[in-house]
């Protein structure tokens, strides 16, 4: 019982009802435990509409929760097994049969990287403006627009008010898709905004979904339960692209608390902000280096609760990309699904591709990123578990750790 529910049964003797689980269950021991990552699954998930985007860019009651337990169960840092979405590493060796199918959508895997089709290193033959990396991710989309075989992008594009600050943006064109080229470092409560109403768009409009392994993980378990999600309408994903991911960072922490304020970084000179080789690095407008440090400079300002994630590899997606495992200029793309490998297809001539060039990077990478997750992830990681799990098993799992429930003013408001 929740410790708002439990002042109410104090003060006027009502009984909650069995098998609730309230919106302050996860504030208590996601968001007020410092462990929310910003996906916005919450929100999509909320039959009522009850969850949007409060003042501080996270989730918050807009209106009554009707103690539905929806929202906790689709959190990839609460009631959602993340792992379960996606396959587990291949048992089997090489030539001995098929391997583990995935949890929810099925599929063989590969040793180490998850389940696979192809796997390349990749560039656009025609350079666009403001990309990076090759400019994988910004061709696939323009190219499957003007092929007809999406009519939008969910994606980041920069904010008009805060600078270097990414936002959710849902692109309806190349351009706009070409406006929020390059990389942001802050989540965006993406699925929050799967509200496709009103949006200049077809009936039953196809949609990819750019996000982080964690926004894709939160997708593919709300698609695998048809029921009705509220204004939010996951169905209209059809492909899904994850961004190679070791951690999101706070936008107050890194851009301005830690280039802004201490390391004196002018945002509106910035040109470029790119993590490679384990640094982060900042170009100024004017071809200057401005920063050049470990990543590990800035863990100060990382999300907490993406050191719990070791997918890495965003193995729930159709395709994942990212700089690691290629050289500078490009991107590596693992095509995962039958859905990725026809859009791989669709933009072929434009892309220049080859077999990956260092496989053994992302295989190394990976390695850390679990090393990480199982050392701060307090219930045990079981890809065959259920695919939730419930409010009092999560609690005893954390109970007397840094990362337990915290009943705050906001839990109980």
């Amino acid at each position: 019982m929740s410790a708002t529910f439990d002042i109410r049964r104090r003060m006027n003797g009502i009984t909650e009802a069995p098998g609730k689980t309230w919106f302050w269950e996860l504030a208590a021991g996601v968001i007020d435990a410092g462990r929310c990552i910003q996906c916005g699954t919450c929100v999509a998930a909320c039959p009522s509409d009850s969850i949007g985007i409060g003042s501080k860019g996270l989730p918050a009651l807009v209106k009554m929760c009707t103690g539905c337990s929806l929202c906790w169960d689709f959190c990839p840092r609460g009631g959602l097994r993340y792992e379960a979405t996606w396959p587990e590493e291949a048992l089997v060796d090489e030539g001995s049969g098929p391997a583990e199918d995935w949890k929810i959508s099925g599929g063989p895997a590969a040793p180490g990287l998850g389940r696979l089709r192809a796997s390349y290193t990749a560039r656009l033959r025609q350079p666009l403006p403001g990309v990076q990396d090759g400019g994988v991710v910004s061709g696939l989309l323009i190219g499957l627009m003007e092929a007809g075989h999406i009519d939008a992008a969910l994606m980041a594009k920069p904010s008009e008010t805060e600078t270097w600050k990414g936002v959710a943006h849902l692109a309806r064109t190349p351009d706009e898709v070409v406006a929020g080229a390059g990389s942001f470092y802050n989540q965006t409560m993406a699925l929050a905004h799967l509200d496709v109403a009103g949006q200049d768009l077809p009936p039953n409009p196809r949609v990819a979904l750019v996000g982080t392994p964690c926004e894709i993980q939160g997708i593919r378990a709300l698609q695998s339960r048809q029921w009705s999600w509220g204004k939010s309408h996951p169905e209209a994903i059809v492909l899904t692209i994850a961004l190679l991911c070791t951690k999101s960072f706070d936008y107050q922490g890194l851009m301005l608390t830690e280039l802004r304020d201490r390391r004196g970084i002018d945002l509106d000179e910035v040109a470029r902000v790119d993590i490679l080789h384990g640094k982060l690095m900042v170009d100024g407008r004017d071809g200057s280096r401005l920063v050049d440090e470990p990543i590990r400079d800035f863990h100060g300002a990382a999300l907490k609760g993406c050191d719990e994630c070791a997918d890495f590899l965003g193995h729930a997606a159709d395709l994942s990309v990212g700089s690691v495992g290629s050289g500078d200029g490009y991107s590596s793309l693992l095509v995962r699904t039958e859905a990725g490998e026809a859009a791989v297809a669709a933009i072929t001539d434009r892309l220049e591709l080859r077999g990956l060039d260092r496989p053994e990077a992302l295989h190394k990478l990976n390695a850390m990123d679990k090393k990480t997750a199982f050392a701060a992830l307090k219930r045990p990681f079981d890809p065959d578990g259920a695919l939730f799990i419930e409010y009092g098993e999560h609690a005893d799992c954390y109970d007397g750790t840094d990362r337990a429930p915290v009943w705050s003013d906001t839990s109980n408001a």
